[in-house]
């Protein structure tokens, strides 16, 4: 290589090394600026120019092939790599990406992703795929190297510096750095001491020889076409800088076929200040990316002829920050119904300036305006200004792409989407609550606005089953209640956009990956309960092709099934489609003979299942509760007589775990199938003195679970348990008392005093007086006596 090239080392979110980069261009005029970044994103990274792209924007390149991995490169609009590329295209000058491309980067954290997963077996643990976030192009490492070597390093230039860290360190030296030779020249010894810091990085330090000699060979090969060194300026991270000469060499041919590749796909993508930030555990974020958005907003976007009339005004500017920064922080409490007056702003940045003095700093430091705005804005205290900090310093912003730009086909889906069923104000990264009304809306004349939210609904359920988290339902998917109206929470992230990208593997468009997403999941459906959440799930999502083959896969492994609780929760989740089947315009009389024979097989299998353990027991009693529910909505379907036979017979039964027992008796009472002379029978049985502790409390405890207010009503439960509890020794108190706590702490007050009516009435007692007995204070010897509780071992229980 002939002669040197021009190399400006910069960070990657820093406004003022974009401020110097431009002037830094602006003198040198050069024909070729290459930027740091994968070298097979150049045409995507082209695109960004356009007029209408409004930042924080990101590449992004994801494998074409499962297990997806992904990078992502993103830009603010005070990125130096952005500015570059800006510059390029006003001044008529090539820009090109000179990292490593794409499919090596995701081939190396392959490689990286199997050396994890390999001490992870040795260690006998669970291994999980590694997914990477990366400073511009950098290789995925596993994080617990490469980000503790990455942060030891930083705090040690910080440490030299006299810097609490590495974040004040660079503003005070480069961001408020007004001198542009002074700042290149700084950033070149910068990325020196990094070098020399890093020997105790052998991962980090091997990941960055591959990238710089790539950098090195892209670099020969933009001379070796005919560009003269002297009019190539080269925009990559300190830390490369000081290498990207001719003093070393480039990768060769042999040396970049040895490496290994994935195939690769790219996109451009939305981001977010949020993602960008250091707060969110992006490595290569700032932790203020909207002050930094600020600070670059304040300084001078046009050239002086003199550079020290250049500098005056860049001082004027930088001046302005504190105000500016101060200001902000007192609307956003003004804002929030805090008033602070203008002369505590005033105060404050006089207070501001005073820090940065006392550290010969040219400008106030974030750290120092923190300081100032607590002090005079939050009057000593953090909490009432933190959420005002939080907005000022990160932000909500989020960037948008134009129609026309490099996109992936379900992207630019959801986008048509996003336009018909109107939904694009809630892409925003503050959580917004969305109701839809599922009914025919009957007063718009187009059949399209009539089910706009049925339409949405369905959308929206797509989204949920592709894993993309810019929605999330509020309905439980257990609810018993088939409303008209579902209720959501609509908040969009990178990581939904990149969870969108990942989802085009399955379908060119939502509907398509989604009809994908459903043949995957039954293929590897081996449950009947999963099969019919999956005809529920294809219901909501208007999937009606999907819904049959779910139906077929569960017929097909309920020939095979005998558990209770799959059968119940099936029988169910069936029950649930055929109710809700109207307002989702669902035919679903199919369903019925299969939501028939479930429920024979589930009321068959009831009392093999309820022996079972306390911690099974919940289980099976939500199975319960499931098939009693279908029951009821189909009493004129299902095997009815034999449900409440299955019933009396566990209520009856004192082999079986007596939580579900009493359950089993609440049920019976409901259903008028046990009177009071039963349940008085029972409950002597169950209650007295000669049962175990824990199994009389156990079955109360299941009993009182269902129809609270019948229970009250019958004296004769509360005079048999009064008695039950009295003749029990301290021993078996104490074991009971696990049951019967749980019990009682879900009584209301109002509940509470009904039983104190009873109980006042059966010892014969006013009611005032038992109430007032109750809730006189613990006497000390209570008080040690509830205390030893806590030494109980109820580990057998």
């Amino acid at each position: 290589m002939s002669g040197e090239i021009n190399v400006f080392g910069v960070r990657h979110l820093s406004p003022m090394a974009a401020w110097h980069l431009r002037e830094f261009l602006d003198e040198h005029q050069p024909e070729l600026v290459l930027i740091e970044g994968p070298s097979d994103a150049t045409p995507y990274a082209l695109e960004l120019t356009m007029s209408a792209v409004e930042p924080p924007v990101a590449l992004l390149a994801y494998t074409s092939t499962p297990p997806v991995r992904t990078i992502v490169y993103p830009l603010a609009i005070y990125s130096p790599e952005y500015q570059a590329l800006l510059w390029a295209k006003e001044q008529g000058a090539r820009a090109e990406l000179i990292d490593l491309p794409s499919d090596i980067f995701l081939g190396l954290a392959d490689q990286q992703a199997l050396l994890l997963e390999k001490k992870l077996r040795d260690e006998a643990e669970t291994t999980a795929g590694v997914d990477t976030e990366l400073e511009p192009a950098a290789v995925a490492q596993e994080p617990s190297a490469v980000e503790v070597d990455r942060a030891t390093i930083y705090q040690q230039v910080a440490t030299i510096a006299g810097e609490s860290d590495y974040e004040s360190y660079w503003e005070r030296h480069f961001e408020h750095n007004l001198a542009s030779d002074s700042f290149r020249q700084s950033a070149l010894e910068l990325g020196g001491m990094l070098r020399d810091l890093e020997e105790d990085a052998p991962a980090w330090r091997a990941e960055n020889l591959v990238r710089e000699a790539y950098m090195r060979r892209q670099i020969a090969a933009a001379i070796a076409s005919g560009t003269p060194p002297e009019k190539i300026v080269a925009v990559v991270g300190a830390f490369h800088a000081p290498v990207l000469t001719s003093s070393f060499p480039p990768m060769t041919d042999r040396e970049l076929a040895s490496l290994p590749r994935r195939e690769t796909l790219l996109t451009l993508m939305p981001y977010s200040y949020f993602k960008l930030s250091s707060q969110s555990g992006y490595g290569a974020g700032n932790r203020a990316p909207a002050y930094f958005e600020l600070l670059w907003n304040t300084l001078p976007r046009r050239k002086y002829p003199r550079r020290n009339t250049a500098l005056s005004t860049l001082q004027q500017s930088l001046e302005k920050l504190a105000p500016d920064y101060l200001s902000s922080i007192a609307s956003q409490l003004r804002s929030g119904g805090t008033h602070r007056s203008t002369a505590e702003v005033i105060d404050g940045v006089r207070l501001a300036k005073t820090l940065s003095a006392l550290r010969d700093g040219l400008a106030p430091t974030l750290a120092d305006l923190h300081d100032a705005a607590v002090a005079l804005l939050g009057h000593g205290e953090l909490a009432s200004i933190k959420h005002a900090i939080a907005q000022v310093d990160v932000g909500t912003r989020i960037g948008s792409l134009p129609d026309g730009t490099s996109r992936t086909s379900i992207q630019s889906d959801f986008e048509r989407e996003l336009k018909r069923l109107k939904l694009e104000r809630y892409r925003t990264t503050v959580a917004q609550d969305l109701t839809l009304d599922l009914r025919e809306n009957r007063q718009v004349k187009s059949e399209e606005a009539a089910f706009l939210d049925l339409a949405r609904s369905s959308f929206l359920h797509r989204l949920v089953m592709l894993g993309i988290t810019f929605v999330n339902p509020h309905r439980d998917s257990r609810s018993s209640d088939v409303s008209p109206t579902e209720r959501w929470v609509l908040r969009w992230s990178p990581e939904a956009e990149i969870a969108l990208v990942e989802a085009v593997l399955l379908g060119e468009t939502i509907e398509l990956a989604t009809q994908a997403k459903f043949k995957q999941l039954l293929e590897e459906c081996s449950s009947i309960n999963e099969a019919a959440l999956l005809v529920r799930h294809a219901c909501e999502c208007g999937l009606f092709s999907a819904m049959e083959h779910a139906r077929r896969r569960l017929q097909e492994l309920a020939a095979e099934s005998s558990e209770f609780c799959a059968l119940a929760t099936a029988a169910w989740q069936l029950a649930f489609v055929v109710q809700y089947g109207d307002m989702r315009q669902v035919d679903a009389s199919v369903l019925l003979p299969l939501i028939e024979e479930l429920f024979v097989q589930g009321a068959i299998a009831l009392f093999d299942a309820a022996s079972c353990d306390t911690t099974m027991a919940r289980s099976v009693l939500l199975a319960i509760d499931e098939q009693h529910r279908v029951y009821l909505q189909l009493t004129d379907l299902v095997e009815g007589e034999l449900w409440l036979s299955s019933l009396e017979r566990l209520a009856r039964s004192d082999t079986q775990n007596a939580l579900l027992s009493g359950y089993a008796t609440a049920i019976l009472l409901e259903r008028e199938r046990m009177t009071s002379a039963d349940l008085s029978r029972e409950v002597s049985r169950r209650l007295s003195p000669g049962a175990s502790a824990e199994l009389g409390a156990g079955w109360f405890e299941g009993l009182a679970m269902r129809n609270r207010y019948a229970l009250l009503a019958r004296q004769t439960l509360w005079e048999r348990l009064a008695d039950y509890i009295s003749a029990l020794d301290d021993e078996e108190f104490k074991r009971a008392l696990v049951s019967l706590r749980r019990v009682f702490g879900t009584f209301t007050p109002q509940n509470k005093r009904q039983i104190v009516e009873n109980l006042s009435h059966y010892w014969q007692l006013s009611t005032d007086a038992v109430s007032e007995l109750i809730e006189q204070p613990l006497t000390p010897m209570e008080e040690e006596k509830l205390e030893s509780l806590n030494d109980f071992d109820f580990g057998d229980l």
